[in-house]
């Protein structure tokens, strides 16, 4: 399948790991050129330096997506290197483990901060070029605990169902610009992070009790796995991608069957 990305510019933030370096690989192999914007600028070069090593065109870009100031750099760093923008993937975040009372202001400050101010600073920056060029595609990252609530993620959910409104609204302002916006809801998936924030249980659980918890959780998934992230990259390359033109505004849950609305 010809997915039309040969050329174009991809902005991935959160993109030296887990689902949005999965992603890039997926672009790359496309012919997509990519910008991987990270926090971490020692790992968005380095991410990029793994494409690169593959044939592919890319840079890294060291941002962080809670500065509306920082964005706008970020996105002048990407179409002086590589040219205008034609795809943005929303994949930065941060996770904590921790019931609501337990946690305070300042950590639901943080993950506001990163996962739905971060969504709007770069959505922000990058939509009025796409606008005037009549062609653009945003992909940002929720998750299924948006939609049903999870416990130990109460401020991340809230956060991501923040994005799942931001998308739906602004898909319908600018659609008529060859603009779409749409939302991928990955279920458990086993990125970096999410194997650091198993480590901490499995330390605090202890061995046996972390055993129950992972066939409890496995119950859960009719397909009897979790996710890996290129589940996610696939879809995420799909809505990127000439063939979803008339897709927009939409939450395209992939998720093993966990939720099934």
């Amino acid at each position: 399948m010809d997915y039309g990305l040969r050329e174009r510019v991809v902005l991935i933030t959160g993109g030296a790991r887990g689902i949005g370096f999965e992603a890039a690989r997926l672009f790359a192999a496309e012919g997509a050129k990519l910008a991987l914007a990270d926090i971490n600028v020692a790992a968005a070069d380095a991410a990029a330096g793994r494409l690169i090593d593959l044939g592919a065109k890319a840079i890294g870009i060291g941002a962080d997506i809670t500065s509306s100031a920082q964005c706008a750099e970020m996105l002048a760093r990407v179409e002086d290197g590589l040219g205008p923008l034609s795809v943005v993937v929303n994949s930065a975040a941060v996770l904590d483990d921790k019931t609501f009372l337990e946690s305070s202001p300042a950590d639901w400050k943080r993950t506001v901060d990163v996962c739905l101010y971060g969504a709007m600073n770069v959505l922000h920056t990058a939509l009025p070029g796409m606008v005037e060029r009549k062609f653009g595609r945003v992909v940002c990252m929720a998750s299924d605990s948006a939609k049903l609530g999870q416990a130990r993620l109460s401020y991340y959910a809230a956060a991501k169902a923040g994005v799942i409104a931001l998308v739906k609204s602004v898909a319908q302002e600018v659609g008529g610009a060859g603009v779409t916006l749409n939302v991928v809801s990955p279920g458990a998936t086993n990125t970096e992070l999410r194997q650091e924030r198993e480590a901490g249980l499995r330390a605090s659980m202890g061995e046996e009790k972390y055993a129950r918890r992972v066939r409890s959780v496995l119950k859960m998934y009719p397909t009897g796995r979790i996710g890996e992230p290129k589940d996610i990259a696939n879809a995420i390359l799909f809505l990127s991608s000439a063939s979803a033109g008339w897709v927009t505004g939409q939450v395209l849950s992939v998720n093993g069957g966990f939720t099934m609305t």
